[in-house]
């Protein structure tokens, strides 16, 4: 069975933003949906959000799609070092993620706790068929097109660079209570 888990980012939660658009749209689709809220999301922390994630009984296959928006982006790539070397997934599409700290200390309390180790890119790779980046020039946040791009020259797969989007949330406006991009990139 076809199968997805939804990852909210830092201050946010499961009913944010596009999350709960996308869910409807893949069930619809026959998926069956998680969209997890993690604990603390202020103060985004990797070990406390895998306990959280790994404690839960999934059925991670090579249907799986895992989505991540800014911290719960870069979350997915923790997840994927946890997995087992059996377990390869499908599809991880990684919205407005992160590889570093960036340039904005105000926004640090945000990222730190998903960076206390180093990455193991080759882990991540191996756990994961194919990735997506969605990076956009006005990001904020500082998890723009630069870290997309750090990214991507790491994992490979599709980077996908938008112009005036912000950090793909309602602080852009209403339009992304959906993302009809994101939508079609999972389904391709």
């Amino acid at each position: 069975m076809k199968n997805a888990i939804i990852f909210h980012g830092g201050g946010n939660d499961s009913k944010g933003n596009w999350f709960p658009w996308l869910k409807r749209e893949l069930e619809e689709r026959g998926y069956k949906v998680w969209t997890p809220d993690l604990p603390d999301s202020e103060h985004p922390h990797q070990k406390r959000w895998l306990r959280t994630v790994l404690n839960k009984k999934w059925d991670y296959t090579e249907d799986t799609v895992l989505i991540g928006h800014s911290a719960g982006a870069t979350f997915i790539l923790r997840l994927l070092e946890a997995f087992p070397k059996s377990i390869k997934i499908h599809k991880a599409l990684l919205v407005a993620g992160y590889a570093n700290l960036g340039s904005k200390p105000e926004f640090y309390h945000y990222k730190e706790g998903n960076l206390l180790d180093p990455f193991d890119w080759q882990k991540i790779k191996q756990s994961c068929k194919k990735f997506y980046f969605f990076g956009s020039d006005n990001d904020p946040y500082d998890c723009g097109i630069d870290q997309g791009r750090i990214l991507h020259a790491q994992l490979g797969g599709e980077l996908i660079l938008m112009r005036g989007e912000g950090h793909f949330n309602l602080e852009k406006g209403s339009q992304y209570k959906q993302f009809p991009e994101l939508l079609e990139k999972i389904l391709e």
